[in-house]
């Protein structure tokens, strides 16, 4: 009896000191260290851009083609250099796509600026201050606000984007047959902040 009870605690105590087996994290996605562009204009919260792109206060506006280096990816972001300056670049609303192919949204070959150069007047001002007028193209939207979330628009294709300027206020890009702005709506600031005087 003894001998059997002492057997038992050697192996509890045995048990109990073993290592316990922790799950490893599995390493986060590995992508491209693109050199490149910032696709559009994007809202930075200090060192942080999220996908949804909020216009709130507490914001800066990073230009559209501001120079851009990935640097590392993790599972919902990717660390980039942006002119000089870390920062990082969230998919919190667009995770139906691939990390990888949401970095490349973001950062661009070739320079944005070029293109927007060779716009009309009243479409490259409306991009540089980050409004959105009829006639424009989805590139051109793309630019000047940047991509709607894919969780709501996962069809850039579609006849009508979907926005945000926060948490509580949508407002709304609708495009033609031939892919042009037809009309913007949305709440009176989301308009005034985003849709573009008539030149």
């Amino acid at each position: 009896m003894f001998k059997r009870l002492a057997a038992a605690a050697l192996l509890a105590a045995t048990a109990v000191s073993a290592p316990v087996a922790h799950a490893q994290r599995p390493s986060p996605p590995q992508g491209p260290m693109i050199d490149g562009y910032l696709c559009c204009n994007m809202r930075s919260y200090g060192s942080a851009i999220s996908d949804i792109n909020y216009d709130e206060q507490g914001t800066h506006v990073v230009a559209v083609g501001t120079p851009a280096r990935i640097t590392a990816y993790d599972f919902r972001f990717f660390k980039l250099d942006l002119a000089g300056k870390p920062q990082r670049i969230n998919n919190d609303y667009s995770r139906n796509i691939t990390l990888i192919d949401f970095a490349k949204r973001y950062v661009v070959a070739e320079d944005p600026k070029q293109k927007i150069a060779a716009f009309s007047g009243p479409v490259r001002d409306a991009i540089l201050a980050g409004k959105v007028m009829p006639g424009m193209t989805r590139e051109q939207v793309l630019m000047a606000i940047g991509y709607p979330i894919a969780s709501e628009t996962p069809n850039l294709e579609a006849p009508t984007w979907r926005y945000w300027r926060d948490s509580w206020s949508e407002y709304q890009v609708s495009f033609d047959d031939q892919g042009l702005v037809k009309a913007v709506v949305g709440d009176p600031v989301s308009l005034a902040r985003v849709r573009a005087t008539a030149p």
